[in-house]
């Protein structure tokens, strides 16, 4: 796959370069910051692009511009972001953005080798990934959309096992349900958040967490669950 990082820290982009290239990968460019990422992509033809939220020069959220960006000139492009901490508002701004597939990770995840190298093949197979505590930290402000209320406590498992990108085959293992459950579990999950049952995974998780988030003020999406690993 080829790759391009955007990582203004020399240890860590060298680290991800090192990585992935060991895993087979074909890292195409790896930034230390924004300028030139637009021209960078168009002369690369990266498969999927690997940003930080903060890079230079202000550190605070050209990561995430440069990320909203490529959204508008490539919107097919499968984007991972990398955090230090969770920033619910950059989430949700990226998730409200319209496109391909979506990571939004923690730094720490990345020392599990195996776990990260497992979540850049899925976005860039189409699915979207949010980490574990981003999902938490959404989940916990749900109650901001009557809808939620509705789900029942196992669909409400079910929809924060689908927003770490897990598929439907890893759901029904961890929650020792069948196959037929789980698919019951998630057309409950869309009939009641108000999604047709023919629209895409990772387009149908997308929309339910633009409509979620209901927060009368601030970003008007991501508020919810998130990605569609896959059914």
């Amino acid at each position: 796959m080829r790759i391009l990082i955007c990582e203004d820290s020399v240890l860590l982009r060298e680290g991800l370069v090192r990585l992935l290239e060991d895993a087979g990968h074909d890292v195409v460019a790896a930034l230390p910051d924004t300028m030139g990422i637009t021209e960078a992509v168009q002369n690369t033809n990266p498969e999927l692009c690997i940003l930080d939220v903060r890079l230079p020069p202000t550190f605070t959220d050209e990561g995430i511009r440069a990320a909203l960006g490529l959204r508008k000139t490539h919107p097919s492009l499968p984007l991972l972001v990398l955090s230090q901490y969770v920033e619910e508002r950059y989430a949700s701004d990226l998730i409200a953005a319209q496109g391909g597939p979506l990571g939004y990770l923690l730094k720490d995840r990345v020392a599990d080798v195996s776990e990260f190298l497992a979540s850049v093949e899925r976005i860039a197979e189409g699915a979207s990934v949010l980490d574990p505590e981003v999902v938490a930290q959404l989940l916990t402000r749900r109650n901001r959309d009557d809808r939620m209320l509705q789900l029942t406590e196992r669909e409400r498992t079910v929809l924060s096992l689908i927003a770490e990108g897990k598929s439907n085959q890893a759901i029904a293992s961890l929650l020792f349900l069948s196959a037929a459950s789980v698919e019951k579990n998630i057309t409950a999950i869309f009939q009641k958040l108000g999604f047709e049952q023919d629209e895409s995974g990772n387009r149908r998780v997308l929309a339910a967490l633009a409509h979620i988030e209901n927060t009368g003020g601030g970003s008007p999406a991501g508020n919810d669950i998130q990605t569609g690993s896959g059914r």
